[in-house]
């Protein structure tokens, strides 16, 4: 069901902004050189897998040569798209001023073109995070995923629908700016959308003509191998961001609420409603890194452009505030997180469910 703020007092919920505020600026007054040298390290560290993976596939005739490199690639791709692309186009390194890491004009290894992302994901989601109608995020324009989302046949195949996002999630990313759902309700024109077109084929013919054309060739006879070991990675990819990005934002317990609840939202309501509809998931510090630190998903709906890396730093105290103030911190395992969103989208398949 739906959520409302009301049941807290608005002088709590004033508070609960001024705390979180203060964490906010703490943070950002402490910013520096172990920041700086983080994010560097970690670019490193994604250059050194892309080049140990391409390497290794000169070998590829020899199977750990070949499983090497598919594994040193999706590693590759999932810190280039997850810890440095995501995070970097938040602007959470625009005060380094370096131009590699600038959030404006940082393009990422994946189809879907860095701007478009910046418009749909930095602004549309989140700002409106969770408020159905207006966070395309809710589903994607795919899926039922709330209850507070009408049934319709269509929806029977919520399973399918989310199998093959996983897949290509990279392309799902894509296309989801063009908003084919309202294009095919009649609520948007193709004109509409016309200049997002070619912006998403460039890059998707780059992207292709690198992974499926341009590095199989430079292995020669070795081409099919290498261009199933970059279907493979690609592959990896998508279904390890599509398991983070699921269980931050729609496991039992994440809530989603109505334009009418956001309406004259104060700077604690905004606060409220990101810590009520996001959710973290445990694990190593590598998982963290692995998942973009977007296994600290409150944290990162809380405060979008402060670097990643500060974002296990602060969860303690994110989650002390919300347990002083009667409020709930979804959290735990990756295993428990994702086995309640495959539970949701079979069970909002069927309109019993409502």
């Amino acid at each position: 069901m739906t959520t409302t703020t009301t049941e807290l007092d608005p002088e709590e919920i004033a508070q609960i902004g001024k705390e979180l505020d203060t964490l906010r600026r703490r943070v950002v007054e402490d910013l520096g050189a172990a920041d700086a040298g983080y994010i560097r390290g970690v670019v490193a560290a994604q250059r050194l897998c892309e080049v140990s993976g391409r390497a290794l596939l000169f070998a590829g005739w020899f199977p750990p040569a070949w499983f090497g490199g598919v594994a040193a690639l999706a590693v590759s791709k999932i810190l280039d798209n997850m810890e440095i692309g995501h995070n970097v186009m938040h602007g959470q390194y625009d005060w380094m001023k370096d131009p590699a890491l600038n959030s404006r004009t940082f393009e990422w290894d994946m189809v879907c073109p860095g701007e478009q992302w910046r418009r749909s994901h930095n602004f549309m989601h989140h700002t409106y995070t969770n408020i159905l109608g207006k966070d395309r995020d809710v589903g994607y324009g795919i899926l039922r995923i709330s209850e507070d989302q009408e049934w319709h046949p269509y929806y029977l195949g919520n399973p399918i629908y989310a199998a093959a996002q996983a897949l290509f999630f990279e392309y799902g990313i894509m296309l989801h700016d063009l908003e084919v759902d309202r294009i095919l309700q009649g609520r948007r024109s193709w004109a509409d959308v016309r200049p997002l077109v070619a912006p998403m084929l460039r890059k998707t013919a780059r992207q292709a003509g690198k992974d499926y054309v341009v590095f199989p060739l430079l292995t020669g006879p070795l081409a099919p191998l290498t261009l199933t070991a970059n279907i493979g990675a690609n592959l990896i990819r998508n279904l390890w961001a599509f398991a983070i990005i699921f269980c931050g934002h729609f496991p039992d317990g994440t809530e989603v609420f109505t334009e009418e609840e956001s309406e004259d939202e104060t700077r604690g309501k905004w606060y409220l409603r990101q810590m009520l509809g996001s959710a973290n998931i445990t694990g190593s510090p590598l998982f963290h890194l692995l998942s973009g630190n977007l296994s600290h998903q409150i944290e990162h709906h809380l405060f979008p452009d402060l670097p990643s890396r500060r974002y296990p730093q602060i969860a303690a105290e994110v989650r002390e505030i919300c347990e002083r103030h009667n409020l709930p911190y979804n959290t735990g395992s990756l295993s428990r997180q994702l086995g309640s969103v495959v539970r949701r989208i079979f069970r909002l398949a069927v309109p019993w469910a409502a």
